[in-house]
């Protein structure tokens, strides 16, 4: 045996379970298909990072008409949270129960929110989160938060008051960053303008790499091997245990294997090791591998103000969730979403991704314009789903569910802003390639006929095979899913625990 416990991926998922299990003793293994993330000035650069995507992957997946796009990710220690805006929300209660939206219901967990809110407690903690309990008035009961909220630059706080004068209630955006706000001195955050969909040069952003994979690694029993990619999974005879994991560089054995390469991935993985026992993939006996993937549906929003200048540097410190559990339209009686501050969009950044703009509009415009984020919630559809060309290319057909819900959103904040004097509000979509929160396609429950895995993500199919990254979500909600993936890897550690010394 190679380790006790093979974690394929180091992402939310991989390197938080990590973290969990290196005090255990268990020989632990991390394959990481990608390799460190380099420390180099163009971390901060707008066109090195959106302009010529250096630290995405140049591999092409398919969409369901065969069409070829490259998907907004990368593969790094530490996964997407190298990149992700530190925004660490936690699902609403009722987002663990079925909820009816005007595109369909969600469907419900075999958990609930007061079963996963002491790993809540646990993820926010590790990664360094900062927030203020009681002030997002759709929050369920917590504790308080770790670090106290990021206060907002004098622009932002501006929009706070005008938002609370018109009787809304905006409040502290979450955020999974390490900045000492008593000392900043010697504080490892900032605030900078590049965090939000940059990597942190200087290693303060709460990823996964500094907040998961690094600790686990201070133990002797784990160690990570970069630039492994695992092709396939290979079953015993009897097909109800994983035998070995092979990569491009070899093959490895554990006792236990965890997939946590992301919902994508895992997927892809599992399919890619059909066997004559598994013709349809590995634990795929339920034939939902690859099904109900969900995306958020997203939009970014620039609000232009011509006659204020934004002087913001770190914006996103502010979110709204007065649409969340309804519209306030009792002719449309659906949730919308969720609002949240975007990272500042700067003159380098717009002319990166609109380089045909002539530079002063651009610089003009980025400004004079305060940003966001709007996300509604995307719904489970067996027809969305990973499947693989007879290249073994990823095929990801898409057809997002919820969008008149999330065209109302925006028309709603549209309305809002222009109340509060900007008079020009713009939005632009997220397209299929937006797959940062991505989630589904292994999703868990109590029914082996309908489920991938079961409620503690174990494969229903086979006995040493589990799923901790964000595949297995049988609903997305609509708030960041990386604090869930965080925390549900959390709730899974004892369990592996006690699954591998019951197998002594």
């Amino acid at each position: 045996m190679d380790a006790d416990v093979i974690i394929i991926g180091s992402g939310a998922g991989g390197g938080t379970l990590a973290r969990a299990l290196a005090d255990s003793g268990l020989q632990i293994l991390i394959l990481e298909r990608g390799d460190y993330l380099p420390r180099e000035w163009g971390n901060w650069d707008p066109q090195t990072v959106f302009g010529e995507h250096r630290y995405h992957t140049d591999e092409q997946w398919r969409d369901q008409h065969g069409k070829a796009f490259s998907p907004v990710t990368g593969y790094h220690v530490g996964g997407n949270t190298k990149f992700y805006g530190a925004a660490v929300l936690r699902r609403r209660a009722k987002d663990f129960t079925v909820r009816q939206h005007q595109g369909g219901e969600t469907r419900a967990w075999p958990i609930r929110y007061e079963d996963l809110a002491p790993f809540y407690d646990t993820a926010e903690a590790w990664y360094f989160t900062h927030g203020k309990a009681g002030a997002d008035p759709t929050e369920a009961a917590r504790k308080p938060y770790p670090f106290p909220p990021f206060p907002h630059d004098e622009d932002i706080a501006e929009v706070d008051k005008t938002l609370r004068g018109m009787g809304y209630h905006p409040f502290p955006l979450p955020l999974a960053l390490h900045r000492l706000e008593d000392d900043p001195e010697h504080s490892p955050c900032v605030r900078c303008p590049t965090c939000d969909g940059f990597p942190c040069m200087l290693h303060a952003k709460g990823d996964a790499e500094v907040c998961g994979v690094r600790p686990a690694l201070q133990h002797p029993n784990v160690r990570i091997l970069t630039g492994h990619r695992v092709r396939r999974l290979i079953h015993s005879k009897e097909g109800k245990t994983v035998e070995s994991v092979e990569t491009d560089q070899g093959s490895f054995t554990a006792r236990l294997v965890v997939l946590a390469a992301g919902a994508v991935n895992s997927a892809a993985i599992l399919l890619a090791s059909a066997s004559e026992k598994y013709p349809t993939g590995l634990a795929n006996h339920s034939d939902q591998v690859g099904r109900n993937y969900m995306c958020h549906l997203n939009s970014a929003c620039m609000a232009i103000k011509p006659g204020r200048e934004n002087r913001s540097i770190f914006q996103k410190t502010l979110a709204l969730n007065d649409f969340y559990e309804h519209s306030g339209d009792p002719d449309y009686p659906y949730p919308l979403g969720h609002i949240q501050g975007l990272g500042k969009v700067t003159p380098g950044l717009l002319h990166a991704q609109r380089p045909l703009l002539p530079i002063p509009i651009s610089a003009w415009t980025a400004s004079h314009s305060v940003d966001w984020w709007l996300t509604t919630e995307d719904l489970p559809d067996p027809n969305n789903r990973v499947t693989l060309d007879t290249d073994g290319n990823i095929r990801l057909t898409w057809n997002p569910k919820n969008r008149e819900s999330h065209r109302r959103l925006c028309q709603k904040w549209r309305e809002i802003l222009q109340k509060a004097g900007f008079m020009g509000v713009f939005f632009q979509a997220m397209d299929i390639s937006a797959t940062a929160h991505q989630v589904g396609t292994c999703r868990f429950g109590e029914d082996p006929g309908d489920n991938v895995l079961d409620p503690y993500c174990k494969a229903h199919d086979l006995d040493n095979l589990y799923v901790v990254d964000a595949s297995f979500m049988p609903s997305i909600s609509a708030v960041n899913p990386s604090l869930t993936i965080m925390a549900n890897a959390l709730r899974v550690s004892p369990h592996i625990r006690r699954h591998l010394q019951g197998a002594t």
